[in-house]
């Protein structure tokens, strides 16, 4: 009986390893058959997708308690969007951010280098000074730049400007003057901006920044700054983005994804995602990726399908 009983204990023992075996050698099997997550990209809102530059304001405190609940990791501020601009109302949207476990990655602002007046220049220099600060006081890290443009083409949404994104300059001056003055304006910023942490990222946002090859020049004059940054919009490109896209993206620092649900305020465009998000990831980018949604569409359904959409082609997987 001693004996019968040993030969259960073996059976059983025998048993339990093959099922332990069997069970580590399934597991062990199922990282070949799940794709890898090698980098999952933040994803922001930006507030212009809730208030496109018209209309009543959205609040931003409604907007990043929207984007807390949609699942988000942050929302890009356009300074037009702020209702004011006290330390005590930036403080409530730093707290508001904090609490909801959003991230406030970039201050979206508007400023103009293309102007022969040098007064004026000087004027938005100082604006771009007192945007750094407020991007300091709630804890932001970059601030969006424009070159701004001649403003030769008025109305530029009934015309043909997006088409070819040309904009003849001022009378008497050229493309090469507005090239140094963004050059020498982008630098004054930058050494106010080195010394409040601060990265200012130049947007290819239509006029001078249009033309692809000046907005390099700029950036390369300029990349020597600490401070200095890119900030990559995948829908400013004049005909399809992605050649534009594959240029850019080796030096972007930030990124703001387009999408037109309802059909485009300026224009639309029809935006390949997956090819967008392997664009980026062979150039290894490694940061934010900011919503702009500029359809129609109500954003109470728009942007919760942008977040899908730019979730997937922003997840690399190996």
């Amino acid at each position: 009986e001693a004996s019968g009983n040993r030969r259960d204990w073996l059976k059983k023992t025998s048993l339990i390893g093959s099922a332990l075996l069997t069970s580590s050698l399934t597991h062990a099997a199922e990282p070949l058959t799940k794709p890898t997550i090698t980098r999952r990209l933040p994803i922001a809102v930006s507030t212009y997708s809730y208030w496109p530059l018209q209309g009543a304001k959205y609040p931003i405190k409604n907007v990043i308690e929207d984007a807390a609940r949609l699942g988000f990791d942050g929302v890009e501020i356009l300074h037009r969007s702020m209702e004011e601009e006290t330390v005590a109302y930036q403080n409530k949207l730093k707290r508001l951010a904090f609490d909801n476990g959003m991230a406030l990655p970039l201050l979206s602002i508007h400023q103009n280098f293309l102007q022969p007046d040098v007064a004026k220049r000087k004027a938005d220099i100082e604006h771009t000074f007192k945007c750094i600060n407020m991007a300091v006081q709630m804890g932001i890290p970059c601030v969006r730049m424009n070159t701004g443009s001649w403003g030769t083409v008025k109305n530029k949404r009934q015309g043909d400007y997006y088409s070819h994104g040309i904009e003849p300059p001022i009378e008497g001056y050229s493309d090469e003057d507005g090239i140094k003055w963004t050059i020498d304006g982008m630098g004054e910023c930058l050494r106010y901006a080195e010394k409040a942490g601060v990265v200012l990222a130049l947007e290819n946002h239509w006029g001078l920044s249009s033309n692809i090859e000046y907005l390099l020049r700029m950036y390369m004059a300029l990349k020597s700054s600490p401070s200095m940054g890119l900030n990559v919009d995948t829908g400013n490109f004049v005909g399809e983005p992605y050649a534009g896209l594959e240029k850019l993206a080796p030096y972007a620092t930030i990124v703001q994804a387009k999408t037109y649900y309802g059909g485009g305020t300026f224009y639309d465009k029809a935006m390949d995602y997956e090819r967008i998000g392997k664009i980026f990831e062979k150039a290894n980018y490694k940061g934010y990726v900011s919503l702009e949604m500029e359809g129609k569409e109500d954003p109470k359904t728009s942007v919760p399908k942008s977040l899908e959409l730019l979730r997937k082609a922003f997840t690399f997987v190996g």
